[in-house]
C-alpha cells in the first residue's frame, strides 16, 4: 500500500510594482513541492522476513494562480525580526506551532489575555464569573470594541469561532482543549447520534446573549455582550483558556470567502488585535501595521517578521544591521561572547518549553516500549546540553520544566545509563541490536541543524552499535509531517512550550487520548482517568498531587525521551526599548505585549 501526501516546500514570489498598498493580486507562481510515497516493502533479516517503511521522494514543479499582498507603505519605526521557520498554517482554530501562534497573536486576541507575570488578565472582556461548581462561566465583553477595519465586534463573533474549534470539520490540531464544553467530545470524536447529539448540545452550551439574556441574531448586535459557556464538568481553569487563539474570533464571512488558503492574504486577516497584517509573502516576509482601533492602545512600531532558517545567514544580517532582532544560537555564542559590541546585546533568560525524541509507538521498533526505554537509556542529555547547545539550556528527564507548577525535581528514572540500555535491548521484543528494523531519524534541515542530528546519532551508535540513517526535510514540511499520526516519522524531535502556567496545559492538553500526543500514537487508560481527576478537583492540593502521579506514570512509559528544558536566548539591539521578557516569549523577547516594544532611533547608526 501506498500513501501519498504532497508538501508545499518553496514559493517564489514575483510582486508587480506600482500597485496600491494592500490591494493583493492574481499572480502566476512556481510552487515546489516535494511528493513523499510511503512504501512499506519486505526484507529478509537473518532470514526472517521484515516489514519496513521508507520513503521515495520526487520534486515537481508547477505553476499555480495566488494572491500575493503588495510592498508595504513605510510609515517610520521598524522592528525587524527574524523568526525563522514560515508556519505551515496561521488560522487560529487550526494553528498549534510557536511560529504560527507569534502571527495570531499580533492580529487577534481572545477574551482574556496574559501579562508579563503570566497572570490572565482582561482581553476583549471586561469581567467573567464561574457558577459555584465552576460547571459554568459567564464572559462580559467590552462595550463597542471593533475590527482593525472599523466593523463591531461583539460575542456572537466569540462563540462562532468557539464552536469551529470544536466542529470536526476543522480538525484543529488543539481542538481538543475545549473538551469541557458540553458536547464538544462527542461532536469532535463522535459518530452517528452521538455526534448529532452532541453538536445540539454544543449549541446550547456556547451561547452569546444580548441584553435581555436572549441568544443574539447577528455580527452587528451592538448589545450581544455576553458570553456564557456551560461544561460536563468543573473547569475552574478555563478562563485561562480563553486566551488561547483558538478563540479568536476570525470572521466567518472571510474565511468562507477565501477558501481554504485564506489565511495567506491580508484581506481576509482581519483581526481584533493590537497589529495589521499589511502584507504577506510566504516564506519571505510577514509585515505588520499598529491597529488604530485596538482597545488597548496603538502599538509604536511597525513588526517585519523574516523567515530564514539558516541561523549563520540571519546572524550575519544582524551584524549587517538588518535585523534588529533574532534567535541566539548556541553555535555563534563564542563569537558573541568574545565580541566587545555584541556581547552587550545578548539576551539570555528562562524559556518555558521541554524538548523531547519522541517514538512514534506505531512504528517499529519503537512498538516495543523496551526499545524506547533503550534509546532513553542511551541519551546522553549532560553531553548534549554542553557540547551541542553549548549550554544554552538544561538536560531534564521530565515533561514539565523547572519553575512552572508540577515540576519534580531530582528525576532520576531512564537517566544516561549504556549498560542499561544495551540490557534493555535485550530484554525487548527483538532480543538483539542486530535485530532491530531500520531506524531512520527526521528533521527540519539545516546546514547547523543537521550537524546537531549528526551528532545525535553518532552518540546512539557509540552507545547502541546501531546505524541510524539521516533524512533532513524543509522545515516547514517537517513542521506539516509532525502534525498528522499518519505522517508523524519514526523519530524526531519536537519541543512543547507552555501555554499557560499550570500542568493541566503540560499534561492534559498534551498526552490525554485524542490531544497532542496522538500524533506518535500515544494512548493511556491509566493517564487519562488520573488526568480526570485532576482536571476538575478544586482542591489544590489534591491537584497538584494528582498531575504529580500523572508526571510520573508519563515518564515510566517513556513515548519519548526527555531531552532538554531551552532557555530564550536573543539577540537584541541596543535601540530596541521596552519589551517585557517572559518565559513564554518562543519567538521574540516582548512577545506577550508587542505594543509595549519601541525603538530608541537616537541610538541607530
Amino acid at each position: 500500500m501506498t500513501l501519498k501526501k504532497s508538501v508545499l516546500i518553496g514559493l517564489l514570489l514575483l510582486v508587480a510594482l506600482g500597485v496600491a498598498a494592500c490591494q493583493p493580486q492574481a499572480e502566476q507562481v512556481e510552487v515546489t513541492r516535494i511528493v513523499e510515497n510511503t512504501v512499506v516493502e519486505t526484507i529478509t533479516v537473518e532470514g526472517q522476513p521484515v516489514e519496513v517503511t521508507r520513503v521515495v521522494t520526487e520534486t515537481v514543479v508547477e505553476t499555480v494562480t495566488v494572491e500575493v499582498d503588495a510592498e508595504p507603505a513605510a510609515s517610520g519605526k521598524v522592528l525587524r525580526i527574524n523568526l525563522g521557520t514560515y508556519p505551515d498554517i496561521i488560522d487560529p482554530q487550526k494553528s498549534s506551532f510557536s511560529n504560527e501562534i507569534a502571527h495570531l497573536t499580533l492580529m487577534y486576541e481572545g477574551l482574556t489575555r496574559l501579562d508579563a507575570d503570566l497572570a490572565t488578565i482582561p482581553g476583549a472582556a471586561e469581567s467573567w464569573a464561574y457558577n459555584e461548581d465552576a460547571t459554568q462561566l459567564t464572559f462580559q465583553l467590552r462595550p463597542g470594541l471593533q475590527y482593525s477595519d472599523g466593523t463591531p465586534l461583539n460575542a456572537r463573533r466569540f462563540e462562532y469561532a468557539i464552536r469551529r474549534n470544536i466542529n470536526p470539520e476543522t480538525a484543529g490540531e488543539y481542538a481538543a482543549i475545549t473538551d469541557e464544553i458540553l458536547g464538544a467530545p462527542e461532536w469532535r470524536t463522535g459518530e452517528g447520534d452521538m455526534q448529532t447529539q452532541g453538536a445540539a448540545a454544543v449549541q446550547a452550551s456556547v451561547v452569546a446573549l444580548d441584553a435581555n439574556g436572549q441568544p443574539c441574531v447577528d455580527y452587528e448586535q451592538s448589545d450581544c455582550l455576553t458570553l456564557q459557556l456551560a461544561f460536563s464538568k468543573p473547569a475552574p481553569y478555563f478562563h485561562t483558556v480563553m486566551s488561547l487563539w483558538v478563540t479568536f474570533p476570525a470572521k466567518e464571512e472571510l474565511l468562507a470567502e477565501g477558501g481554504e488558503n485564506w489565511w495567506n492574504s491580508s484581506k481576509y486577516q482581519i483581526g481584533n488585535g493590537p497589529y495589521v497584517l499589511k502584507s504577506l509573502e510566504p516564506f519571505v516576509r510577514g509585515y505588520f501595521v499598529p491597529n488604530q482601533n485596538y482597545w488597548g492602545g496603538v502599538g509604536k512600531v511597525d513588526i517585519e517578521f523574516s523567515y530564514i532558517t539558516d541561523s549563520a545567514i540571519s546572524f550575519q544580517a544582524y551584524n549587517n544591521n538588518e535585523f534588529d532582532i533574532v534567535a541566539l544560537a548556541a553555535e555563534d555564542l563564542a563569537t558573541v561572547d568574545n565580541d566587545p559590541v555584541l556581547a552587550p546585546e545578548k539576551l539570555v533568560y528562562p524559556g518555558s518549553c521541554t524538548f523531547a525524541v519522541m517514538f512514534h509507538q506505531e512504528k517499529a521498533p519503537f512498538t516495543d516500549p523496551k526499545v524506547r526505554e533503550a534509546f532513553a537509556l542511551a541519551l546522553d542529555r549532560e553531553a548534549w546540553v554542553r557540547d551541542v547547545l553549548n549550554g544554552l539550556g538544561s538536560p531534564t528527564l521530565t515533561w514539565i520544566p523547572p519553575g512552572f507548577p508540577g515540576y519534580k525535581e531530582g528525576e532520576t528514572h531512564l537517566a544516561f545509563d549504556p549498560e542499561a540500555a544495551l540490557a534493555a535491548i535485550a530484554e525487548s521484543s527483538y532480543g538483539s541490536v542486530e535485530n532491530l528494523p531500520p531506524i531512520v531519524d527526521t528533521f527540519g534541515d539545516t546546514p547547523r541543524n543537521r550537524v546537531r542530528h549528526e551528532w545525535l546519532v553518532a552518540k546512539w551508535k557509540e552507545v547502541l552499535g546501531i546505524d541510524i540513517e539521516l533524512n533532513p526535510v524543509e522545515p516547514t514540511t517537517f513542521t506539516a509531517l509532525t502534525k498528522d499520526q499518519a505522517t508523524a516519522p519514526q523519530m524526531f524531535i519536537l519541543g512543547w512550550c507552555a501555554d499557560y502556567p499550570d500542568p493541566q496545559n503540560w499534561l492534559s492538553v498534551y498526552w490525554k487520548t485524542g490531544a497532542f500526543g496522538e500524533r506518535i500514537a500515544y494512548a493511556s487508560a491509566d493517564l487519562d482517568a488520573l488526568l480526570d481527576q485532576a482536571d476538575t478537583s478544586t482542591d489544590q492540593a489534591l491537584r497538584a498531587d494528582l498531575y504529580q502521579q500523572a508526571q510520573d506514570m508519563l515518564v515510566q512509559s517513556s513515548p519519548g525521551a526527555f531531552m532538554w528544558n531551552n532557555v530564550n536566548a536573543y539577540l537584541v539591539k541596543p535601540w530596541v526599548t521596552g519589551y517585557e521578557i517572559t518565559p513564554t516569549d518562543s519567538n521574540y523577547p516582548g512577545q506577550i505585549n508587542p505594543i509595549a516594544i519601541d525603538i530608541d532611533e537616537s541610538l541607530m547608526p
